[in-house]
Parts: structure tokens; C-alpha cells; sequence
């Protein structure tokens, strides 16, 4: 008796919550409610990052004229937003060359990966090099950059697409290495040959590894282009790296601390509007997020 007991207690506690199969669907969240729910977290963070810049800047360890705090930092970056068109034209020709430069590097890096999980000779050859190349500093590559191009757009242009197509390439080839086989073998019995198979099995298979190679790419590419704006001074085209040269110079600790608020929130403007919208696209025709 004890047993069937124990028995029927597994039971109904493994057969749990099945019931509610039968129960008809939540209604889904308002496209407004979804916004914040996913929007909150982020502002939160942001606020407590402000708060505790404003306490360092309160506790005095350092002067005032040279780690000023938000409340003098962000009216003066708003009002260099609306009046400056200077500060317009640097963040317009940064990312001109950002997305110019990511796309060499997204062509590049993707034919490379094509050809590294293609060619079994290939990847024996240069598999560890992409890796290294990805590892090596992009600061690193300027001095011989300027020496081939001298100071102008070709070397930030050059650091730029070899400092992020590594990571394209490899994204493409570790997406491509783990596509599970009984799908390579579906779509040849289903009749997938030569282009149609990369084009409905391959790249769908490895496109979130893709993404994420994508995704470091874009880092890679955008630290890039600081170092290089840094260092390659054109007349005549503002950048944002150039301010940062020209305000440290000039000691403006207040505009300073602004253009790299600017450079933070491209980067994570670009992360959130971009990427984050390819992955939660990606997630949901997997079936693994909410629609």
C-alpha cells in the first residue's frame, strides 16, 4: 500500500502543471510595456554609474578642473549638441569611417571564413594566424599603417577592417564548425547542392555564432578607430578622436569627459539597435524568446 502510494505521489508531481496546457494563452504585453521592461535595467544602471561619478567628484580626491561632475559635464555636452555643429560633424565623420571600415571587414572576414571551412588545407595554414591577428593590439598595427599610407583616411581605414575581420572570420568558422551534421545530411537528402546549401542550412545554422562574431567585430572596429583618430590628425575632418587629442591638450577636462560620454553611448546605441535586435530576431524564430 505504501508503494503504490509513493508511487502515485511521483506521479501526480511529474504529471504537474499539464492541465494548464488546456488553459488558454496570457494575453501578450503592449509593445509599450515590453519597451520599458527591457528598457528599465539599463537606466537604472546608468544612474547609478552618474551617482557614483558624482560621489568620487564630492569626496575631492581629485580638483574639480580636472574631474568635474555630471552636473557640470552633461549641460555642457547637451549644449554642445544643440549649438556646436563642430561636435555634429566630428560623430558624423567617426561614423562614416566606422561603417565603412566594418563593412570591409565584414567582407573580408566573411570570404576568409568561407574559405577556412572550405578548404581543409586552408585552415591548416592560417586557423591559429586569424587567431593571433585577432589578439594582436590594433594600436600596434598604426606605425607600420602610416608608414604604407602615410597620415590620412587609408591607415585608420587599414587598422580598422584588420583589426575587426578576424573576428568576422572567425564567428563564420565556429558557426559553421558546430552545425550538427544530421542537418548537413536533411539538407542533401532534401535536395540542398552547392549555393542552395549554404543559403537554407549553412548560414542559417551558424548565423547566431555569426552574429556574435559580428557583434566583437564591431568592438574591435570601434576601438580601432579611436586609436587611429587619435593618432592620424586630417585637416579639416573633425572626429571624435581628434577632439580627445585637442581637449587633452588643452587640458578641458569638461569637454573631454563629454566626447567620451559621446563615444560610450554610440557603442552602446549601436550594440542595442543593432545587434541586440538581430539576436532577439534570431532567439524568436528559434522558438527561444517571446514574439
Amino acid at each position: 500500500m505504501q508503494t503504490t502510494s509513493l508511487f502515485g505521489n511521483r506521479q501526480r508531481r511529474e504529471l504537474a502543471g499539464l492541465h494548464n496546457l488546456d488553459l488558454p494563452l496570457r494575453p501578450r504585453k503592449g509593445r509599450l510595456r515590453r519597451t520599458w521592461s527591457s528598457t528599465w535595467p539599463l537606466l537604472a544602471a546608468i544612474g547609478l554609474a552618474l551617482l557614483l561619478w558624482q560621489i568620487v567628484v564630492w569626496l575631492g580626491l581629485r580638483p574639480a578642473w580636472v574631474l568635474p561632475g555630471p552636473l557640470t559635464v552633461l549641460p555642457a555636452l547637451f549644449k554642445d549638441l544643440t549649438s556646436d555643429d563642430r561636435l555634429i560633424m566630428a560623430i558624423a565623420t567617426t561614423m562614416r569611417r566606422a561603417v565603412v571600415g566594418f563593412g570591409f571587414a565584414l567582407v573580408i572576414g566573411t570570404l576568409i571564413g568561407l574559405a577556412v571551412t572550405r578548404f581543409k588545407l586552408l585552415r591548416t595554414a592560417v586557423a591559429s594566424l586569424i587567431t593571433g591577428l585577432q589578439t594582436m593590439p590594433s594600436i600596434a598595427w598604426f606605425p607600420l599603417a602610416i608608414l604604407l599610407f602615410g597620415l590620412n583616411e587609408a591607415a585608420i581605414m587599414f587598422v580598422l577592417s584588420l583589426g575587426a575581420a578576424p573576428s568576422v572570420a572567425n564567428g563564420l568558422i565556429n558557426g559553421i564548425d558546430h552545425i550538427p551534421p544530421i542537418l548537413l545530411r536533411a539538407g542533401r537528402v532534401l535536395g540542398a547542392r552547392k549555393i542552395d546549401k549554404y543559403r537554407f542550412v549553412i548560414f542559417p545554422a551558424a548565423l547566431p555564432a555569426f552574429v556574435a562574431g559580428l557583434k566583437q567585430a564591431w568592438a574591435f572596429a570601434w576601438r580601432s578607430l579611436m586609436a587611429g583618430e587619435l593618432l592620424v590628425i586630417i585637416a579639416n575632418q573633425p572626429a571624435l578622436g581628434v577632439r580627445l587629442q585637442l581637449q587633452r591638450e588643452l587640458s578641458d577636462a569638461k569637454a573631454l569627459i563629454g566626447t567620451m560620454i559621446v563615444v560610450l553611448v554610440i557603442g552602446i546605441v549601436v550594440d542595442l539597435v543593432i545587434f541586440g535586435a538581430l539576436e532577439r530576431r534570431i532567439r524568436q524564430r528559434r522558438g527561444l524568446a517571446p514574439r
